[in-house]
């Protein structure tokens, strides 16, 4: 790949994602795993090429996943694509994997899923030292997915939109805009697939989110509603990290005769803030698969408005129910054995 570069150095596109993407790895060892999850769209190839030469100078083992979901004819031309476009751009340790998307959770959701867990199983699989998995979601997706959890009626945690870090994720590009990948990916000379999904108003919600609402509230709020969200999901992240903070330390602190029982008046005497991430995280710590908003709220009934209620639903077979004052959670079959 030969970069199209002036005399004063690299395009500011090109520059600015690998200072992001250096900035991100700052730390790291010499030798660190470093995995880029490609699509062969403009931001995650601009990411990939990046991502190369920050490792070539840094000396960390740079490699790209492309996930083939199968849904869109034609999807394994396309991964056979993004490969040849990453190996152009730097990176020659590729892998491609394919995987079956179910429907669980939607569409969207369960490709998801099923992206994660291909990208997880072949980092896993090979190894090495502190290994990091690069995004590249950009600020526009980060300001999309504000406002899709807005229209969802969300929490903070929610709202707070994508974090740049979660595990061994790391997602260098949310403080740059889509449009810089685009012009990133022209400087060298690098041939990006454009989803045909995300340009019609028609396709998931995403795509109708980017093709109509975000032009329209430009239009109608200028520029910076961009950045704008963005700088509110960050300012949420925060609060939301501090609130878990506090719920975790709640939740070490409280007296329990039982692991699967609390009582009550303590956890009603909790700020309501506290008290939903404390239900969610005794639920979820029992074994109960992620709740919704509405699940958090029929438990802290139980807590707070108790008139008799039976016992709550809860994901992966588990339930919630008031007994002699304690929430209680845990498997039906159980319950007999544990009262």
């Amino acid at each position: 790949m030969r970069e199209r570069e002036g005399v004063t150095g690299p395009h500011p596109s090109v520059a600015a994602i690998r200072n992001a993407v250096r900035e991100s790895l700052d730390g790291c060892d010499i030798g660190t795993r470093v995995w880029v999850a490609v699509s062969g769209g403009p931001d995650s190839l601009a990411l990939a090429a990046a991502t190369g030469y920050v490792g070539r100078k840094e000396g960390y083992l740079t490699g790209a996943i492309i996930v083939d979901h199968g849904l869109q004819p034609g999807s394994a031309e396309v991964a056979a694509r993004a490969a040849e476009q990453v190996k152009r751009a730097g990176i020659h340790t590729v892998f491609i994997e394919r995987v079956t998307v179910g429907r669980d959770g939607g569409l969207e959701a369960a490709a998801r899923n099923a992206r994660y867990a291909a990208l997880d199983r072949r980092i896993d699989e090979v190894g090495g030292h502190h290994p990091h998995l690069l995004t590249g979601h950009t600020m526009d997706d980060q300001a999309e997915t504000v406002l899709l959890a807005l229209a969802r009626g969300s929490g903070a945690r929610a709202l707070s939109g994508i974090p740049a870090r979660r595990g061994r994720i790391v997602r260098p590009l949310l403080s740059l805009r889509r449009k810089d990948t685009v012009a990133a990916c022209q400087a060298l000379g690098l041939d990006p697939w454009h989803d045909p999904s995300n340009s019609v108003t028609d396709g998931p919600r995403r795509s109708a989110l980017r093709t109509q609402v975000m032009p329209a509230l430009v239009e109608v709020l200028g520029p910076g509603v961009v950045s704008g969200l963005a700088r509110s999901a960050a300012l949420l992240q925060a609060d939301a990290d501090e609130l878990d903070r506090q719920a975790r330390s709640a939740l070490g602190s409280a007296p329990s005769s039982r692991d699967e029982q609390w009582r009550c008046d303590m956890l009603a005497a909790l700020p309501d803030a506290i008290r939903s991430r404390m239900i969610k995280m005794l639920a979820e710590h029992r074994g109960a698969g992620s709740l919704t908003a509405a699940h958090v709220n029929a438990v802290d009934q139980l807590i707070v408005g108790y008139r008799g209620q039976g016992a709550v639903s809860l994901p992966g077979g588990y339930e919630a129910r008031r007994e002699y004052g304690r929430l209680v959670i845990t498997r039906p079959h159980t319950l007999g054995e544990r009262s």
